[in-house]
């Protein structure tokens, strides 16, 4: 991973979000950028998954709620930043997060055809089994396109979860039903890709080849410096 991938992902956290973490935490980050075309890591319990060109897609666009999901059943508050695209003719995708298992988790995601997010949450029952919690029309200049990659960015910390996307902040939502769980990306019925996929959290082990109390004081830094 380059200097320069870690520095823009150093200055996504600091923008927004990293204030749900405590400022003494020694939160640890972990990235998959995908470059060395590896999913390693991750599980796919529905859908084709697959690695093309240094992103990792959804090819089929066949199936309800098709999702891929990494990390810890137990991480509890993190700070997720994706790169999120709906190809071709696809309508929906985004970031799943406190995901307990194939069925039970939470998704933002991106609605092209409405320029608009929402916010669910999936129950156990089946891989269509859910709730919708929030319709979330675009704020600000956000336009949500397919085929063009969009800033991704859910914020989890207790009970109250916010979107933000390209840069400015969509929702703040509040559900108690799950308080931890993994993290994952996510489709319906639509191709996607999603590239340089990264959580920080203080329960979260730090798997970047940096020092990671260098790293939480740079971004701290570059956070009192925005204000």
């Amino acid at each position: 991973m380059t200097l320069r991938r870690l520095a823009v992902s150093a200055i996504a956290l600091g923008a927004a979000g990293i204030l749900a973490l405590a400022p003494t935490a020694l939160a640890g980050t972990q990235l998959w950028d995908f470059e060395d075309g590896s999913d390693k890591g991750w599980d796919a319990p529905n859908g084709d998954w697959q690695m093309n060109g240094g992103v990792y897609q959804e090819v089929s666009g066949a199936e309800a709620a098709m999702h891929s999901v990494v990390g810890e059943v137990d991480w509890d508050d993190y700070v997720i930043n994706a790169k999120v695209r709906i190809d071709d003719a696809g309508q929906w995708a985004g970031i799943a997060f406190r995901v307990q298992s194939d069925f039970e988790y939470y998704i933002y995601y991106l609605n092209s055809t409405n320029n608009k997010s929402e916010l669910w949450m999936h129950t156990d029952g089946g891989f269509d089994a859910r709730q919708n919690l929030a319709d979330i029309p675009a704020v600000g200049d956000v336009l949500i396109e397919n085929d063009t990659f969009h800033e991704v960015q859910v914020v989890v910390a207790g009970d109250t979860f916010e979107l933000w996307v390209d840069g400015e902040l969509q929702s703040e939502d509040v559900d108690n039903t799950y308080s931890t769980g993994k993290i994952g990306v996510w489709a319906w019925s639509s191709t996607a890709s999603f590239d340089d996929v990264m959580v920080t959290g203080a329960n979260i082990v730090d798997t970047l080849a940096v020092d990671a109390g260098d790293k939480v004081a740079t971004v701290w830094g570059l956070m009192k410096a925005a204000r």
